[in-house]
């Protein structure tokens, strides 16, 4: 390993599992010290323990310190940056990660799920990133987990989508409003990826593993990512290698966002030119061709008639 984040402190939010884990793993084999969260004590403890054996720093100390809370309660995000601030003293990087998701159409949704989805998607992010400032110094960098959902309009994800969308938003608006601080804000848009989480949203892994096979039939690439393929995507953008990358949205999805090119026999093709910045004009038919048995008529005059019936031309 090159080490690109050596000396530096990192917070990942959601640490416990998936994307979060693999994420933990990456900064803290490339030298930095991680803050990783999670709800369930037992599975925090787990993934710090897994961290702690693949990274230890020269002096044999672990780099992986697990504080247990819930991102959207935010006395637990004021205690996550205590202990932050008593062990390491600031947050060089920042992994906005934690993040939920359910199946729910239009019909189904309720004002339960609305909040939940978007106190722990939304809020959760904004006040993560909010209450870390005191502790970043100039030139730090911000990574929110995004997904490429909110350009698809995948049925039954419209919560998730929406929420992600806001996350997008924020990665844009926050990297010009931290711009006099130098510290960059970027967003990771993941496609499918094989997390435990996908299980969950499921309900069971023989449902997960069907899910994600439906997934994998929309990939370009012709399957789902590890978790690992996205985190290399996140530490970049959390490391020195993306030092003039700032509120760009980076999608690791395997080419699903790319627009298909229908066939020129489609009726519904892109016009002829294939330039996808003239809009979806529909490509135009072409007219048969005229009998050479059909003479074309002649014209026919017709003049139109002055009131009071005679001949002349209308006034103007």
């Amino acid at each position: 390993m090159t080490e690109r984040l050596a000396g530096k402190v990192a917070v990942v939010t959601g640490g416990t599992s998936g994307i979060g884990l693999a994420t933990a793993h990456r900064f803290a084999a490339e030298g930095a010290t991680v803050f990783l969260t999670g709800r369930r004590e037992a599975e925090l403890a787990a993934a710090v323990e897994q961290i702690g054996r693949r990274a230890v720093g020269a002096q044999g100390e672990c780099r992986a310190i697990g504080v247990q809370g819930d991102v959207a309660k935010l006395e637990d995000l004021d205690r996550l940056y205590a202990t932050v601030r008593e062990g390491a003293g600031r947050v060089d990087v920042l992994f906005a990660n934690a993040g939920i998701a359910e199946f729910a159409t239009i019909e189904q949704i309720t004002e339960a799920g609305f909040d939940q989805t978007f106190a722990v998607d939304v809020k959760a992010v904004l006040f993560t990133v909010q209450k870390a400032l005191p502790l970043m110094p100039d030139g730090a960098a911000v990574v929110l987990n995004a997904s490429m959902l909110t350009i698809k309009g995948v049925p039954a994800f419209g919560l998730l989508s929406a929420a992600k969308a806001a996350v997008r938003s924020f990665a844009r608006t926050w990297a010009n409003e931290l711009k006099d601080r130098r510290i960059r804000v970027n967003a990771v848009s993941p496609g499918p990826v094989e997390t435990p989480a996908i299980s969950s949203l499921a309900g069971g892994q023989e449902q997960g593993r069907k899910l994600l096979s439906e997934m994998a039939a929309h990939v370009p690439l012709g399957r789902v990512a590890q978790p690992d393929e996205i985190a290399k995507a996140v530490l970049f953008l959390a490391s020195d290698d993306a030092s003039y990358v700032n509120g760009v949205e980076l999608f690791v999805d395997g080419g699903m966002v790319v627009p298909k090119r229908r066939s020129r026999q489609d009726p519904r093709a892109l016009t002829p030119s294939g330039n996808p910045w003239r809009g979806p004009g529909l490509a135009r038919p072409r007219p048969p061709p005229r009998s050479p048995a059909a003479p074309l008529s002649p014209p026919r005059c017709r003049t139109r008639r002055a009131p009071g019936g005679a001949a002349g031309s209308r006034p103007r």
